[in-house]
């Protein structure tokens, strides 16, 4: 089938573009596995995206999704594996073996969590090691677990698992946590969470399920033991991008290069908005921005092949 446009993922990029692709008249497909990108699993209250003083991830992506079904787009619930430049159009390719074709492409299919890549973390999948509180979470009511990471995932999931976990162990690699003051607060409110900084995660141990991990302190050089029941990894994200590598170029850590006015990759005609593109700010409204910037600029070059 033909479109004016094909959108892959369904985040707050992915979803803004579909709502301004539908108020434009654009014959629109919007293709996702699933919505809500890394915001549908956040349970903790989002307090700084406007218009709203507080709302979970999964209620403002249901508000976000609600709003995107009222325009007069396609969705296909699916994964894509493949998108080619066919002479002036894209061929996009899907898992279900389905094929359709566009005349312009717009990337927002946003970024998966980044291994440790330590012993432990594969065999212990599903089995103590995860990442997904708001997924995995309940599991672990009165238990104590470990986060790996002290950014703002890290902290966030800290705020979630305080509800459920008995203790929580926070593990940042460098000197000091380096997510914003106000969840740190929040989380050494609850005096459940103790952080451990100049950590490095080594392994991860068990038998039937996780029972403990070690890491070393970077600045004794001594290794160390915690009895934990549970690690969450939230060491960042590392953009979804595997089936479009020939058509953009990429930064040092896989993100997108891209035009900071349109949104355009090095493809004329291919779009890419939100966590999959080069920038330091992965915020949601940042994502929902480029969104709206990548929409309206596959409107212009559309309509430049149209004339």
């Amino acid at each position: 089938m033909n479109y004016d446009l094909i959108i892959i993922g369904g985040g707050p990029a992915g979803m803004t573009a579909g709502i301004y692709a539908g108020r434009l008249g654009l014959k629109t497909l919007l293709i996702t596995k699933s919505f809500g990108g890394q915001i549908a699993k956040k349970a903790v209250s989002i307090e700084n995206y406007p218009g709203f003083e507080s709302i979970s991830g999964i209620e403002l992506v249901q508000k976000m999704e609600k709003h995107l079904r009222t325009q007069e787009i396609d969705i296909e619930i699916d994964e894509v594996r493949k998108v080619e430049k066919r002479n002036k159009d894209f061929l996009v390719s899907t898992k279900s073996k389905k094929e359709f074709q566009a005349k312009a492409v717009i990337l927002a299919s946003g970024a998966d969590p980044r291994p440790l890549e330590v012993p432990g973390e594969k065999e212990f999948i599903g089995r103590g090691v995860s990442y997904c509180s708001v997924c995995d979470g309940p599991m672990f009511k009165d238990k104590v677990v470990a986060i790996i990471g002290g950014g703002n995932a890290g902290f966030e999931t800290a705020i979630f698992l305080t509800k459920i976990a008995k203790k929580i162990y926070i593990l940042e690699h460098g000197s000091s946590p380096k997510a914003f003051a106000a969840n740190q607060e929040t989380v050494k409110k609850t005096g459940k969470a103790e952080i451990i900084t100049n950590s490095d995660l080594k392994e991860i141990k068990g038998d039937k399920f996780v029972n403990s991990i070690i890491y070393k302190d970077r600045k004794t050089k001594k290794e160390k033991t915690l009895k934990v029941e549970g690690v969450f990894v939230e060491v960042g994200y590392q953009p979804a991008t595997s089936y479009v590598k020939r058509l953009v170029d990429f930064n040092e850590r896989d993100e997108i290069k891209v035009e900071f006015e349109t949104c355009q990759t090095k493809t004329p005609g291919l779009f890419a908005a939100g966590d999959l593109n080069v920038g330091a700010i992965k915020q949601i409204v940042t994502a929902a921005g480029e969104g709206a910037k990548a929409a309206i600029s596959a409107y212009n070059y559309i309509q430049k092949k149209k004339s």
